[in-house]
Formats: structure tokens, sequence, C-alpha cells
């Protein structure tokens, strides 16, 4: 048994749901009278609604699919996942949003993070801009793809449509909120979306547990059926690195670091970091918790689970009267939403502000670069909708090829312009380059347990060391750097 009987409440919910997630992106759609407006907000975004904001664009469909699936399969093994993302992304606040803040938006005006690289490096011409959008465009393609993959697979067992019918419905609802309402209704709903996936992702173990008789008695159970799930003395090094290694990736996501860049002043980045992680930690805990008593539930109770990625779905339509069932299942929803919308949005200023004004014409009024904006976001999410045709794709898997490309690519960049003054231009391109190859190589010829982030992380940090002492730093540079070191002291 995988799929429970559709009902009216269900399908209520649902909608009630998706109508207030169109109706915010409709509401904000009069407000964006500026290409800034749209894809940052006006830079006015307070520390709770950045940090859950920040939290929501992270934690895609994976966080309710990919990760108690990936538990549920694989057991503890995939905890230390979990340990990785909580250290990188405390670190990612502490470390670098207020430095990003303060570059971004008082030494010079940066929408995007191709536009604060290229001002970072003094790059009149334009090189880094273009392998910035190069990099977010193949990398982000990829990633949305897999909350459209998600979402397919949430309409398909809960309303036991076909997969194909089910991944239509879950793009048209991402794309034309995020269409209409830019920035400000993407952190609005992604607030909205971050709390409703915190309350789920707590109710649904505690349930479990209860008809599981106690953590000790579901444990019990897990050990009878499968010793290993909760053992991780039979996990090889290379397994623990790998795992701990997806928190790299923080430090290279744009559409998480765009979030440090639209927060309101650096004096809100302690509040933020405080509730961002705190909201982290609780819903990443809870969603490992349901993949490992999945295992004890589906065994005592006798059923059929043919895609693991369903644990989640199947438990909240058997454990919950209909109407509460299709607010848990929302919950999946508001997860791809939230990630998806955010990156479609990022891919579209990588359009409109990186390729079309920054490079091709300059003096394109705002109005236009909204526009085409906006028309970036469906050819991106068209591309992403191909891509997921595939219904046998892994939600998990498509995740951490496109993590540890924008990690291994942008990351090392990042915390080097940051904090290295030494830094250069052809030290960025390169490091740049060398991150997203080795990645894309490491997945593609590499037979290998080992995570391509690390091989591509390594070496990018490594060949931007090398390349920035052979070449020289500009002038420009250093003033700009010289500049935000004053405004942080």
């Amino acid at each position: 048994m995988e799929v429970v009987h559709i009902n009216i409440a269900i399908i209520t919910m649902f909608s009630v749901y998706t109508f207030l997630m169109l109706y915010i992106g409709f509401y904000f759609y009069k407000q964006n009278k500026s290409s800034e407006d749209y894809f940052l907000g006006g830079r006015s975004l307070g520390p709770t609604l950045s940090a859950l904001s920040a939290g929501a664009s992270d934690m895609s469909g994976w966080l309710l699919m990919g990760l108690p699936g990936a538990l549920y399969i694989g057991g503890l093994i995939n905890f230390y996942i979990v340990i990785g993302l909580i250290i990188g992304a405390t670190l990612n606040w502490i470390f670098i949003a207020k430095r990003l803040r303060i570059y971004t938006g008082v030494i010079a005006n940066s929408l995007t993070i191709p536009d604060y690289l290229e001002t970072r490096f003094d790059d009149d011409k334009h090189i880094l801009r273009l392998i910035c959008a190069i990099v977010i465009l193949v990398f982000f393609t990829f990633y949305i793809s897999s909350g459209l993959v998600s979402g397919a697979k949430l309409f398909e067992g809960a309303f036991q449509i076909r997969y194909d019918y089910a991944l239509i419905a879950g793009t048209l609802i991402i794309v034309i909120y995020t269409f209409l309402g830019g920035y400000k209704a993407v952190c609005w709903t992604d607030m909205i979306q971050g709390l409703l996936m915190l309350g789920a992702l707590i109710i649904v173990p505690l349930v479990m547990l209860y008809h599981l008789g106690g953590i000790s008695k579901a444990f019990s159970i897990v050990k009878e059926i499968n010793p290993q799930a909760l053992s991780i003395n039979h996990v090889s090094f290379v397994s623990i690195i790998s795992a701990l290694a997806w928190g790299f990736g923080y430090f290279g996501q744009p559409h998480i670091l765009v979030r440090f860049m639209s927060i309101r002043s650096v004096k809100d980045i302690p509040i933020a970091t405080f509730i961002g992680i705190f909201w982290m930690s609780l819903c990443l805990f809870s969603a490992c918790l349901i993949g490992i008593l999945g295992i004890a539930y589906i065994y005592k109770f006798q059923l059929n689970l043919q895609d693991p990625e369903k644990i989640f779905i199947l438990m909240s339509q058997l454990l919950f009267n209909p109407w509460i069932a299709g607010i848990l299942l929302s919950a999946i929803l508001a997860a791809i939403m939230s990630t998806a919308s955010s990156q479609l949005l990022v891919s579209s200023s990588t359009i409109a502000e990186d390729f079309y004004k920054k490079i091709f014409k300059k003096n394109a009024s705002s109005r236009v670069v909204l526009n085409l904006g906006k028309i970036g976001v469906l050819i991106v999410a068209l591309i992403a909708f191909l891509i997921s045709m595939d219904k046998n794709s892994s939600v998990l898997d498509i995740v951490s090829y496109a993590w540890a490309g924008f990690g291994s690519s942008f990351g090392a960049v990042i915390i080097f312009s940051l904090f290295w003054k030494r830094m250069t231009k052809f030290g960025a391109i390169a490091g740049m380059i060398s991150g997203a190859l080795v990645v894309v190589l490491w997945k593609n010829c590499v037979d290998s347990n080992l995570y391509e982030m690390i091989p591509g992380f390594l070496a990018a940090s490594l060949v931007i060391i090398f390349v920035s002492l052979l070449t020289k730093v500009s002038s420009g540079s250093k003033i700009a750097y010289e500049k935000m070191l004053k405004e942080i002291r």
C-alpha cells in the first residue's frame, strides 16, 4: 500500500494552500517597480524573514522526500549529511553573511553574485560575469528539476494521477507565483512555507512513535529487521567524509547567498543566524527520524513501499484525518516551491542582469530588465521541466550533483574573495572553472564513492592560490577590499 484513496478534504487543503501562495504572488506583482525590487526586495528584509527564507529556499523537496528516503534505505550513515550541513550553514552565517552584505550593499550596489565578483575583482572585460552566469544556469537547471521531480511524485502519490500530468501541475504553480511576485513574494512565501515544514516534520514522527509504542520499541524493531540501519561500524571512512562534505556546499549556493545580500542591516545577522540554524536543525533531525521510524512502521504494519522517497507522503495519509493530511502534504509542496522559486529567480536575474544588461545593453531600462527576468523564469523552468520527465529520477541524487557543482565552483571563490586580499581576477576565474570541471568529470568519469564535492572544492582552492600568486592584483580590487575592511571594523 503506497497510495491512500483521494478525497475531497485533501483536495480542499491543497487548493487553499496553493491559492494562498498565488495570492501572495499577485499581491507583490504591483509592488515591483524596478529590477532591484524584483531580484532583491529593495534590501529591506528583517532577520526573521531573511533567516526562514534562507532556510526554506535551502531545504527543497529533498528534506521531506529525499532525506527520509535516504535514511530509510541506508540508515544512520546518511545522518552525517545532516551534521555536515548544520556545520556548513552555521559557518556560512557567521563568516560569510556580514562581509558579503557590507560589500554588496555599501561598497558596490550588487544585485547578483556575478555582480559582486565582477566589482570585487574590477573585471571590466566581464569574463567572470560570463563564467558565473554559465555555471549558475547549468547547475540551477538541474537543481530546479529536482524540485519538479519532487512535486510530481507528491501529486502522483497524493492524487493518483499520472507522473507527467503531476509534473505539469507542480511546474505551473511554481512558475506562476515566481513570475508575478519576484523576490518579496518568494521570501514571504518562504517564511510561511518554512513554518509549515517545521510543524509537519515535528508532528509526523511524534505520531509515528505513538503508534509504534515509543522510541525504544521502534528502534528494537529496526534492529531486528535491519541491524545496520542504526549502526555506523560498517561504514567506510570515505563514506563518512563524503557525507560531512555536504557542508562545503553552503559557501557557494547563489540562492542562499543572495539572502545575505538582501538583509536589512548587518546588525540583524546574529538574530537571523540563531533563528535560521535552530529552524534548520529541528527540520533535519525530524526528517531523519521519519526515515528511521519508517523502517519499523512499514515492517510492523505489513505495508508495501515501492518508492522510499514517498515515506512522508504515506505516513501523512495513513496517520491523520484527511484535513490534517492535506496540510501535511502541503508542507512537501512548500519545501519544493520555496527552493525552486528562489532558484528560478536567481537564474532569471542571471539572464536579465548578467547577460543582457551588463554585457549586451548597458543602458537598458529597469523595466526592460524586469520583464526580461520574468521571461528568464519561463525559459529555465521549461528546460528543467524537460529534464524532469524521467519518472525514475532520484531527488537526492540530482540535488547532490547540483550542490557539489555550486559548492566547488563558487564556494572556494566566495571564501577567498572575502578573506584574502591577495586574490586576483585570474585566480577567481581559474578556480571557478576548475571547481566546476572537476565535479563534472569526477561524477561522470571516475569510479569512486568519494563525493565529487571534495575533489572539486580542493581543486578550486589550490588553483585559486596558485594562479593568484602568479598574477597581479588590480588597484581597483585593492581599494574595494580595503573599504570593506574599514566597514567591518
